[in-house]
């Protein structure tokens, strides 16, 4: 058992804390949120994200998991501290490392014993050096510490499971004492472990998450080579991801990716990769194709209703990703600004992202329904931008009688078009072919 503190307690730091203590360590998860962590306390979440509930309540029943707004005192009870802080991109597409290196100093001023200090967050290349650096500044006295890499590879929606059951670990060490604090770390867990320097280690999830960005791009470049020619990128997707080396993950066409960590992290790894002499234009292009799709979807709902300005249109799903409420970067959010913009009176619904969405959407054109079914009343289109299951069970004969216009975009291809269209719905694909 070691004792841990992971500083963060978002997305990647809470269930970083819930899975440590899960697997046995004595763990302390802070955070500068004094409201978040009076809630954590009381056993709410600050978002949703699927059985994390649950296992933040057991850890916490068997004290294994404790919360703290104290930094200072986390730190100095701890040996092994894991950076679990907003990485948030800059205007210029690089990372803002500010909560980086406050943490650092922090963690330099309380250093009472060997710490070993590991780096949660995504962040560019040679950061571990610039931790290194910055502790070694502002520390006091003689205790030795050693700074890490452990990126994490979790899914929204399926976080939890990812980090009981993960395809691979990556440890970027710079000592072997470092790496075997780490092993014994994750000794419970039954997977391949990569062991490298720190900053191959933080080239690792750039490349991965830039890679599974790229792909989603392609095939959706692909989606519109398909709508100009009359095929179905549906049955095109599925022919190439039973090639082997190519996989079907990622491999769906639509209104492109969103979240926190695609976005930031091409975008983050563009910058760094030109800062280091290499002009990763590639990277550019990926992003732009994703901009592009959301415009492309826009505007073939504009081909069908000819003027958008007084039309009702139906959202549903706004969450990035399904099983999850995070909207941040979420393609909803653009394809609903260029609506409003152009007049349509929009109605919204999500399963878990409302009280996001009512954050973002101010206008007083735009509301809020307390379901599906009261979301699409009496609309022109329905729009769905998010893959929940939820959506698929939908008695489709009831929406139609309640629709002013039987016209459905499908902004995930998630939905049947010849079943929807034999029903007497028009149906907007993407690269369907339609």
């Amino acid at each position: 058992m070691h004792r841990i503190c992971v500083i963060g307690g978002g997305h990647v730091g809470l269930v970083a804390a819930a899975c440590f203590a899960q697997m046995g360590h004595s763990v302390i998860c802070v955070d500068n949120d004094s409201a978040k962590i009076a809630l954590l306390k009381k056993g709410k979440m600050p978002f949703y994200e699927p059985k994390l509930a649950t296992l933040v309540k057991k850890t916490a029943n068997s004290k294994r998991l404790v919360f703290s707004d104290s930094l200072d005192n986390s730190i100095k009870k701890s040996k092994v501290i894991f950076i679990a802080v907003g990485t948030p991109p800059k205007s210029d597409g690089s990372a803002d490392l500010s909560a980086i290196e406050d943490v650092a100093r922090v963690i330099a001023k309380n250093l009472n014993s060997y710490k070993l200090i590991v780096e949660k967050s995504t962040v560019p290349v040679q950061t571990g050096k610039k931790i290194k650096e910055t502790i070694a500044r502002y520390k006091k006295g003689d205790a030795t510490y050693d700074v890490a890499s452990n990126p994490e590879f979790l899914r929204e929606g399926k976080a939890v499971h990812d980090s009981f059951y993960p395809d691979r670990i990556v440890l970027g060490v710079d000592s072997k004492q470092a790496e075997t604090i780490l092993r014994q770390i994750y000794s419970k867990l039954k997977t391949k472990i990569i062991v490298t320097d720190v900053n191959t280690a933080e080239i690792i999830k750039h490349a991965s998450n830039s890679f599974l960005a790229s792909k989603i791009s392609f095939i959706n470049a692909v989606s519109r080579v398909c709508d100009k020619a009359g095929a179905d990128v549906e049955k095109v997707s599925q022919a190439m991801g039973l090639d082997k080396r190519i996989g079907g993950d990622f491999l769906s066409a639509g209104i492109g990716w969103g979240g926190f960590c695609f976005p930031k992290d091409v975008e983050a790894f563009a910058y760094i990769s030109k800062k280091l002499g290499y002009d990763f234009s590639f990277l550019k292009e990926v992003t732009k194709i994703n901009h592009e799709q959301q415009l492309y979807f826009t505007e073939k709902i504009r081909e069908r209703l000819w003027v958008i300005r007084g039309k009702k249109i139906a959202i549903l799903g706004l969450s990035f990703k399904p099983n999850t409420d995070d909207m941040r970067f979420a393609p909803s959010i653009n394809i609903v600004k260029t609506l409003e913009k152009e007049g349509a009176e929009l109605t919204l619904y999500d399963p878990k992202a409302m009280n996001e969405a009512k954050n973002i959407f101010k206008s007083k054109k735009i509301m809020f329904a307390k379901d599906a079914y009261a979301a699409v009343k009496g609309c022109d289109c329905v729009c769905f931008l998010t893959e929940w299951k939820q959506f698929l069970a939908l008695d489709f004969k009831k929406i139609k009688k309640t629709m002013n216009n039987a016209l459905i975009a499908d902004g995930r291809n998630m939905l049947d078009p010849v079943k929807l269209i034999a029903a007497g719905f028009e149906y907007i694909g993407l690269g369907r072919g339609k």
